[in-house]
Formats: structure tokens, C-alpha cells, sequence
């Protein structure tokens, strides 16, 4: 432990970096994680409390309601040993990790989505619409939330020493999105207003009969269902800006497809750079399909695109106008990542991952130490080329294989990050004449498992709660951990605990969090309110399975045991201490900061 001088003098530092006055800091560092161990019962999550499907309330739509919590369940699945007992008493946390992952930050009211395709086909263009879209950035603001009234662990105690976002972040390539999303990341409010103080979009329109218009829903699908006629939502939605708390530790990113491609899917054609910026918005499946995406089409030239382009300036049927919005421009690769460097300084770090040398190289993957003795790699797993699904290209490949073997000669803990899974991370589509080999999940997987150190790799993407476990045949492996979004039900994140229980074996803690929101809404238009009603529309999507995406109770709230990857006593008690003393003066300065 550290000597009274140590704690001390580093009292003195944290408080100088910290700006928090050494009388008020000291007495909460002394604290230690022992008196927030104690009021760990307190923390709201779903160890406490549950949200489940309730009755009909009218046709087929169901409201929500809360159910119990449920508590930890211990994996074996990786440990193929019983585990000691005794370990509960004696274990101690190396590191409390935020986990986030599809957001889904969504303009509503932007000319360059193509809500209309799910007429075509709503299952399979599901993501293009939802009828809460307009409540996005409120469940997004909800979440964080939820990550702040979590900031310490309630497993241990500890303070939260980071946070990862594990892309999907901006829903439709949109610049407001992105913007959006770094600032409700970072603690500023936004604006949704973005065509001005009346909503401009399909939801507000009566030629729009498939869209859920809460207005009156009726002579469509969204009324035929049940849901319900609410007049207000749309101004509520809009008619104020979003508050949010902002993270309480540095924060983190990756790119996830629908950071890259359109609608994570297509690539970004002059049709769309169009259409994002102008005043022109469709609300039909013709205008959609025949004016928007026919650049996708094998057939269409760039001559024909430009002419669709210039078509959307003049007008065409299916289109309204709308309010133009100059900040809706479609981002390129290297923006998202130059985004990420327009942020606050707490809790930072600049760049959330990226560094000045991503920008330079046009690398889209990162390292960084999140403690003394865990490093974490964030990757881009992403196709640029077409499709949802993705792959590891080769020459990202080769420098993760490297950066492991550095990581096993240093004894450093590793948490990959990225945004496929392993079950969705076989998609090879290449431009013609493009040669590197793109590494699917088998290969991937293989390489990890090399490298003991690897005890985690966090991921999103299929919008699910799944924990799959990856093992050696001689013993061994790790965690692979799949979070559910903010846009589909049950709009959940997660955070992580990485513990040594001082036995030679390790857990990883995983705590699943809804958003800040009660589960019946009320009619307030808060932040709280709209959260608590983009969550019910989304348990009401009848064109996918939304109970399912909860996951097994083995998803969710669990302790998953491997073996210690070398002797863990080698990171001392002191230097764990003085690594929760910074953690710790951070989110005494965030408190400080927000009056908390």
C-alpha cells in the first residue's frame, strides 16, 4: 500500500490536475473504494431491477413494465475448472470498463435517409425506419445517464476508469449525427431542431400512410398494430435542446459500418452528398428507390447520376421541401476520425483513440494503455467496399500479431475492441483488382487465442446481448462479449469489470444497464419521458423478434472465469491504489463539476 507520504504527495498532483482544492480531494480519495463497496447495493442496474414486456394495451402494441434484478452468473466455460469460494472475498478490481456500442444517433427530420424502403420490404429494411427515431438522441443522453449513476462499480466498488464506444455511432453518415453523438458523449447538450421549431419529416405527413405518424397513426400499418395517437410527440421531440450528463471517464471510439458506409451498407453516392444538404426530402417508396438509390443500380452511369442529382435540386414527385441544414453533409473516413479531435477536454483524451498519426496515415485502428497493466487494441473491421458484415484486412492483421506478441513480453492484459463479432465477420466484397487478403473470423479468433494475455474482446454490431466463449485445447482462451443498441429493444449497454481473484484465476464482470428512464412513460416531454417511449416503441417491432435481442440470462449479468495469463501478484497493491486515485480524483472533478 502506499506510505502516508505517497498518498500524500500524489493527493497534491491529482489535485493540481484535477483542479479540485487538496482539502476537498483528499477526503474522498482516503475513502478509497471501501465506502462506495458499501452503497454498491444503490447502484441502479439491472442487478436491481429488470424491464420486461407487459400487457396489450391495444391491438397487438404492449407496454413495458419492471420486473426483478438478476444477479451474477458464474461461466465456466473458459476456466473448465470449479472455482474457489473464497475468491469473493479476496479479489480486487484491475480495471471498471463502460461498454457502448450502436447508438444510432439519427437525424429524423434529414433529407438523406430512405425511410421509405420498408415498404418495400420492412423486414429487410427495418433500420431505415423506426418509429422512435426522433427520440434517438434523447435515449442516447438516457444512457449516459445510466453510465453516470454507475460510475463506480457495484460489484467492488472501484471507480470507472474508461469507457468504449464500439461504432454504429452516427446512423446515417450524417456530420449533425456525428456531432451529435461526440457531444452527448462529452457532456454538451444538442439541438434536434434541425430544420427549424416545426418538424419537417415523414412522421408529419399524411402522404406518409406506412410511417408511424403519432399525430394520427390511423390508415396505416403503425395504427393497425395499436400504437398509440400521440399529438404532442413530434413538437416535445424537438422543442428543446438534449441535456446530457456526459460520460464520467475517458471515452473511447471505433468505426462501425454505419460509420462508413450508407445505412452500413452501400456506398455513398452523388445522389445522397446531394440530398443531405438540400431541401428536398422523399416520402415515398417511388422517390426513394427510383430518384435516391438508383445510382446503386448496375446500370446507372455517372452521367445518370449526375442528372438524378441535379433532379433532386429541381424537384420531383414524392418529394416535399424541407428546411436545408448545411451540417447534415455526408462525413468522409478521415472526417470521422478528425471529428473525434472537436471535444472536451474532460474526459477526454483528444482524439478518443485516434491519434495525430491516424490522420496523417489514413490508419483507421488504434492502441493505447487504459492502465499501467491492460492495453487495448480498437479496430476497423468494417468493409468499404458494400455490405453489413465485415472482415480484417490483412495488413491490420499483421500489425495486431506484432503488437500481441509486444503485449505478451511486457505482461500486459489485453481488451480488443472493434464492432463485428465473430459471427459476423466474413464479409470479403473487394474492389476489382484489389488484392490484400481480408481475414475472416476463424482466422481471427486463432490469432487471439495465441496470445494468453487476450482476455476480452468487446463488440456490438447484431444489436444483442451475447457472450460467446473461445478456448484453447490445452486450456485456456478468453471472453468474447456482444452489447445490445440504443435504437432496437432493449435498448441496454454494459459495463465490464476485469477483477483478479488472487488464486491464479481472473473474472471478467459483465452488468447489463438500461437507460435512465422509467419503464412506463410519462407525457413530460423530458429527456426521461421520450427515453422511457422510444424504448416501448422499440419492444413493439413487430417485423423482428425484440425480447430476443435481451439474450440468455448467461448474456447478461455474469462473472466469466479464465486463468490468470501470468502472476498477477507482479501488479502490486500500491501501484492498484495509486491507478484508483487518479479514477478516483477524475470522477470527484466530474461530480464537482455537475454538482453531483
Amino acid at each position: 500500500m502506499l506510505s502516508r507520504r505517497q498518498f500524500l504527495l500524489r493527493s497534491a498532483l491529482l489535485a493540481a490536475a484535477t483542479g479540485v482544492s487538496l482539502p476537498d480531494l483528499a477526503p474522498r480519495l482516503l475513502e478509497g473504494s471501501s465506502a462506495t463497496a458499501a452503497q454498491a447495493g444503490d447502484i441502479p442496474t439491472t442487478l436491481l431491477q429488470t424491464i420486461r414486456q407487459g400487457g396489450v394495451v391495444k391491438g397487438s402494441y404492449r407496454g413495458l413494465t419492471t420486473g426483478p434484478g438478476e444477479p451474477y452468473i458464474p461461466r465456466l466455460d473458459v476456466l473448465l475448472a470449479k472455482p474457489e469460494a473464497a475468491r469473493a472475498a479476496s479479489r480486487r478490481s484491475l480495471l471498471y470498463l463502460g461498454h457502448l456500442s450502436d447508438l444510432h444517433v439519427i437525424d429524423a427530420q434529414s433529407p438523406g435517409r430512405i425511410e421509405p424502403m420498408i415498404v418495400q420490404d420492412h423486414s429487410a429494411w427495418g433500420s431505415a425506419f423506426h418509429p422512435h427515431d426522433p427520440l434517438s438522441p434523447h435515449a442516447t443522453a438516457a444512457m449516459v445517464q445510466s453510465f453516470s449513476d454507475a460510475r463506480y462499480s457495484p460489484l467492488t466498488g472501484a471507480p470507472m476508469g474508461a469507457a468504449i464506444v464500439t461504432g454504429d455511432s452516427a446512423d446515417m453518415h450524417s456530420h449533425l449525427e456525428l456531432r451529435w453523438y461526440i457531444d452527448l458523449m462529452d457532456g454538451r447538450p444538442v439541438d434536434p431542431a434541425s430544420a427549424g421549431k416545426r418538424f419537417q419529416g415523414v412522421q408529419a405527413w399524411a402522404e406518409a400512410t406506412w410511417a408511424y405518424r403519432p399525430g394520427d397513426p390511423t390508415g396505416g400499418p403503425f395504427g393497425d398494430y395499436g400504437f398509440p395517437r400521440l399529438p404532442d410527440l413530434l413538437a416535445q421531440a424537438i422543442a428543446r435542446p438534449v441535456e446530457s450528463v456526459g460520460l464520467p471517464a475517458p471515452w473511447y471510439a471505433v468505426y462501425g459500418n454505419h460509420d462508413t458506409l450508407l445505412l452500413g451498407t452501400f456506398d455513398l453516392s452523388p445522389q445522397l452528398h446531394a440530398l443531405a444538404v438540400g431541401g428536398e426530402k422523399s416520402y415515398s417508396l417511388d422517390a426513394t428507390a427510383g430518384s435516391i438509390l438508383n445510382g446503386y443500380a448496375s446500370s446507372g452511369s455517372a452521367f445518370q447520376q449526375a442528372i438524378d442529382a441535379l433532379g433532386l435540386a429541381l424537384g420531383r414527385p414524392g418529394f416535399r421541401s424541407v428546411t436545408a441544414n448545411p451540417e447534415r453533409f455526408l462525413f468522409a473516413q478521415r472526417e470521422f476520425m478528425a471529428e473525434h479531435f472537436e471535444t472536451a477536454s474532460a474526459p477526454g483524451p483528444v482524439g478518443h483513440g485516434f491519434t495525430q498519426h491516424n490522420l496523417d496515415s489514413g490508419e483507421t485502428w488504434w492502441q493505447t494503455d487504459l492502465t499501467p497493466h491492460i492495453r487495448a487494441f480498437g479496430l476497423d473491421t468494417c468493409n468499404q467496399v458494400a455490405g453489413p458484415d465485415g472482415a480484417v484486412p490483412d495488413v491490420q492483421f499483421r500489425w495486431l500479431e506484432r503488437e500481441l506478441e509486444k503485449a505478451q513480453t511486457e505482461k500486459k492484459l489485453v481488451l480488443i475492441f472493434s464492432h463485428h463479432n465473430s459471427l459476423t465477420l466474413e464479409n470479403r466484397a473487394q474492389r476489382p483488382g484489389d488484392t490484400e487478403v481480408l481475414h475472416g473470423a476463424e482466422e481471427f479468433v486463432d490469432l487471439l487465442l495465441k496470445y494468453p494475455v487476450v482476455i476480452g474482446w468487446l463488440n456490438g454490431h447484431t444489436h444483442l446481448n451475447q457472450i460467446l466463449a473461445h478456448t484453447t485445447a490445452s486450456g485456456g482462451g478468453f471472453w468474447e462479449i456482444t452489447t445490445a443498441s440504443c435504437i432496437d429493444f432493449p435498448q441496454q449497454q454494459q459495463v465490464v469489470e476485469v477483477v483478479d481473484n488472487r488464486d491464479g484465476t481472473m473474472s471478467l464482470f459483465t452488468t447489463v444497464l438500461d437507460h435512465a428512464s422509467p419503464a412506463v412513460p410519462g407525457r413530460s416531454g423530458s429527456v426521461r419521458d421520450l427515453a422511457s417511449q422510444s424504448r416501448e416503441f422499440a419492444a413493439n417491432d413487430w417485423a423482428e423478434t425484440p425480447m430476443m435481442r435481451r439474450g440468455s440470462p448467461l448474456d447478461r449479468n455474469t462473472e466469466l472465469l479464465l486463468r490468470a495469463p501470468f502472476d498477477l501478484s507482479a501488479i502490486t497493491d500500491a501501484a492498484l491504489e495509486a491507478q484508483h486515485m487518479t479514477e478516483r480524483a477524475r470522477l470527484v472533478a466530474y461530480e464537482t463539476a455537475r454538482g453531483l
